[in-house]
């Protein structure tokens, strides 16, 4: 047995199932091993769509996804992403190659430092200099990586380690290391944290995109539906609980000026579940703004924008779990203002959409109503990053944990449609639709090919407007000159059918919603052309 296939045999004791890459040289080894097992390889046209597939399997299930490439640009290919996944808290492991660490025949060709590359965006960064290690390393990159706060974790397998010869035939014996569960928060904690909640008038739940655990979404919603206490979420927080219409307060879409902000004036002390100001804030919360209580696997970040008063600290499911076993006294708790504004936010929502209806294209507003209409609680809508997202994420409301995937971490172009990918292999039985912009489209079209390749079911709506967008319309606003943000068009539906797809052109908006419930009873990849703008007002309410 070679080290590779030592390597491999931990990763199925680890239960991996699948992983996402671009192989070369340096790793066929590996490759030679991982054909030999029960692990399937999902080949991707490049190495950032196998780690967005590889980040998105770990939102889904709480493991981390692995990703595959090999040296050199093979692995600077997939910085972003990796970054996207540490900042985004996503379970994560990318196994990289390496030229031999002994008697290489390349002098220094093709060689970096992709571990000092790797250190700055992940939680630990190695390389595996002898195979006697490889179990070692192994069990503590799963670990690192789910650990909270989740995140990436980089593993350097260079090609010579990779075929030595392992010469311990116990060498694949389980470690034994069994799954640990999370402490819970201290016994003085939950006291404290209830008389904090009953000496408040009008308490307010903050639910971030880090709460995404089973046992969170069970019991946080059990506590919400107990106590009618009204929430709001950050925007990668919207996938988190059962949606009850009548406690959401909408989403926090801006740092200022946003809907949910006068529902927050009128609080007067905000429980924030699982929130990292990782994502863009969504107020002035703490020393300088309402009163937080951070309830948290870790202590608060804290800064300007987010200064929590109070941290409890332990497993957030145990934590709910005891709030709904208790009988808090909520007799003062008054939410009839704050309930009074949503409604009128509701409504303006509403009738902000209207404000679209003079215009030919397709506007946001308008997007995101339809969009909710279409589609079924359970199916699931992934977005690309654009200004779009602001409205998306604010105005589609989701009704079942983990159906709008979204990034507002590192807010990467070209998420959207890799994240549906994984969305939909994971979740054949329910439908998949992707909202991009024409610019993040075409940073990645190459893997449209694996999309077809492996029959899946997805639709992708691609918002044209023939421009950067977002910074488009922000130069507008900020009174600058119309300069360098403009492309020609694209033929989309021949884009479309040279990949195996199928493609629609909509000019009329009023085609739009009709053509969308067409293609989801369509099979294959099926690619909307939609033309599209952003409202003439400047705003974004």
């Amino acid at each position: 047995m070679k080290a590779s296939d030592l390597f491999v045999k931990i990763l199925e004791q680890k239960w991996v199932d699948t992983i996402y890459g671009v192989p070369g040289e340096e790793n066929l080894d590996f490759l030679d091993s991982l054909g030999r097992s029960l692990i399937k390889l999902i080949l991707t046209r490049n190495e950032q769509t196998a780690v967005f597939m590889a980040a998105t399997y770990g939102r889904f299930t709480g493991k981390p996804g692995v990703a595959l490439a090999t040296l050199g640009p093979g692995a600077t290919n997939m910085m972003t992403w990796v970054a996207y996944a540490q900042l985004g808290g996503l379970p994560l492991i990318v196994i990289t190659g390496q030229k031999p660490q002994n008697h290489s025949k390349q002098g220094a060709f093709q060689i970096i430092d992709v571990v000092g590359m790797m250190k700055p965006v992940t939680k630990w960064a190695t390389s595996i200099v002898s195979w006697e290690r490889i179990p070692y390393i192994l069990e503590n990159a799963f670990r690192i990586a789910e650990e909270e706060k989740p995140g990436a974790v980089h593993l350097e397998l260079p090609e010579d380690i990779a075929a030595e010869e392992v010469r311990d035939k116990y060498a694949i014996v389980d470690l034994g290391v069994k799954k640990i569960r999370r402490p819970v928060a201290d016994y003085k904690a939950i006291p404290e944290l209830i008389t904090e909640m009953q000496a408040a008038k009008a308490p307010i739940i903050l639910i971030g995109a880090w709460a995404n655990r089973k046992r969170i979404t069970t019991y946080l919603t059990k506590f919400i539906e107990k106590y009618n206490i009204p929430y709001f979420t950050s925007q990668m927080g919207k996938w988190v609980v059962f949606w009850r219409q009548e406690n959401y307060l909408w989403t926090a879409a801006l740092t200022s000026d946003d809907y949910i902000h006068d529902a927050i004036a009128e609080s007067d002390l905000i429980l924030s579940v699982w929130y990292d100001n990782a994502e863009k804030p969504t107020d002035i919360l703490g020393i300088n703004g309402k009163p937080v209580i951070n309830i948290n696997f870790t202590k608060s970040n804290f800064d300007y924008v987010y200064s929590p008063y109070l941290d409890v600290i332990g497993d957030i499911g145990n934590i709910f779990w005891n709030l709904c076993e208790e009988d808090i006294d909520s007799s003062s708790w008054d939410f009839s203002k704050i309930y009074e504004i949503n409604e009128k936010n509701d409504k303006k929502i509403k009738e902000n959409i209207s404000l679209e209806d003079e215009f030919p294209y397709m506007m946001p507003r308008r997007l995101a109503k339809e969009l909710r209409e279409v589609l079924a609680d359970e199916d699931i809508l992934t977005l690309d990053n654009g200004l779009y997202k602001v409205w998306l994420a604010r105005n589609y409301p989701a009704r079942k944990p983990n159906t709008i995937l979204l990034d507002n971490a590192l807010a990467t172009m070209w998420a959207g449609y890799a994240s549906a990918i994984e969305a939909k292999r994971l979740n054949p039985e329910v439908n998949v639709v992707c909202v991009t912009g024409d610019g993040g489209l075409v940073m990645n079209l190459w893997d449209l090919e694996t999309i077809v390749r492996l029959w899946l079911d997805i639709t992708i709506v691609i918002l044209n407007n023939s421009s950067y967008g977002m910074i488009k319309w922000k130069q507008k606003g900020g009174g600058f000159d119309d300069y360098g943000l403009d492309f020609w068009d694209m033929d989309y539906i021949k884009l479309a059918e040279s990949f195996g797809a199928k493609g629609y052109k909509v000019k009329k908006k009023e085609s739009f919603k009709w053509l969308l419930d067409q293609t989801l009873s369509e099979k294959g990849l099926k690619i909307i052309d939609l033309d599209f703008d952003y409202p003439k007002d400047g705003k974004i309410l």
